[in-house]
Order: structure tokens, then C-alpha cells, then sequence
């Protein structure tokens, strides 16, 4: 099962009016569960550097069906997932990448988003997520 285009659409308009409730320029990727890109705006004015970010940010949640953070967390020095960042082509292992999910536990793609804080690039792709269906995949032994 993939995200399509309608719910990238859902995404990306939920997480542009949480960008504008916390008055911030975004830039905001969704896959699907290919990691393949199916959406994708840069908000006026948002940092172009932010692009390559968001989209990274969004394959890195898809790829490993947690949010960027929980994988950042992870790949510390001394980590389980110590040096992850170096593979796939690069990864972003800091928050504002979320995985989707549908109501049946499957995951459906991701978003990514960058432009501000980690924080508010969180809260913000965490509105998108949840907008197409959950941002948290059941537990795994391994995620904390």
C-alpha cells in the first residue's frame, strides 16, 4: 500500500497550516512506502538548503518506520545505530521526518519536513502525518 496523491495533497495542507499557526516557512516532502517522492512544496521564502533536508528527512522516517528523532536517539556514539546517517545515501537522524501509517498498522510512506527548529519541523510534520492516518508504527523490540 502506498500514500496517494490525494492524502500527500491532506499532508501537505495539514502541515502548511501548522507551519503558518507557529508563523514559519517550511519546506515539506512526502513518499510513499517506496520512499519515492510524492508531494513536495517549498513554502515562500523557506530555506533552499531546507530542501534537500525535508525530503532526506522523509526518506530516512520511511526507510526505518520511526520518526527521524527516535533515530537520532539511537545513533549516538555507543548506539545501536551508530553511524546509520553514512548509509542509504545520506540520512538526517534529527526530528521533523515522521512515518505514516494507516489504521491497519501498515506503513503507507512518510513526511519530512525542515525550515525551522527541530521542534516546530516535528510539530509540523506530525500534523501532515496524522492528517493521512498515525505516525507510529506498533512496537519494535529495538525502538525506544
Amino acid at each position: 500500500m502506498h500514500v496517494s496523491f490525494e492524502q500527500a495533497e491532506q499532508a501537505l495542507e495539514a502541515a502548511i497550516r501548522k507551519a503558518e499557526e507557529i508563523n514559519t516557512q517550511m519546506c515539506i516532502a512526502v513518499v510513499d512506502s517506496g520512499a519515492e517522492l510524492k508531494a513536495f512544496l517549498r513554502m515562500d521564502d523557506a530555506w533552499v538548503g531546507s530542501v534537500d533536508i525535508a525530503l532526506k528527512k522523509a526518506k530516512t522516517a520511511c526507510f526505518f518506520g520511526m520518526p527521524t528523532g527516535q533515530i537520532g536517539n539511537l545513533s549516538q556514539p555507543g548506539g545501536p545505530l551508530y553511524g546509520i546517517e553514512h548509509s542509504n545515501g545520506g540520512l538526517i537522524t534529527f526530528p521533523g521526518g515522521v512515518p505514516v501509517v494507516n489504521t491497519d498498522g501498515i506503513l503507507i510512506g512518510a513526511i519530512g519536513v525542515s525550515g525551522s527548529s527541530v521542534e516546530n519541523d516535528h510539530l509540523v510534520a506530525t500534523a501532515g502525518a496524522e492528517a493521512i492516518g498515525v505516525s507510529a508504527l506498533p512496537a519494535h523490540p529495538w525502538r525506544t
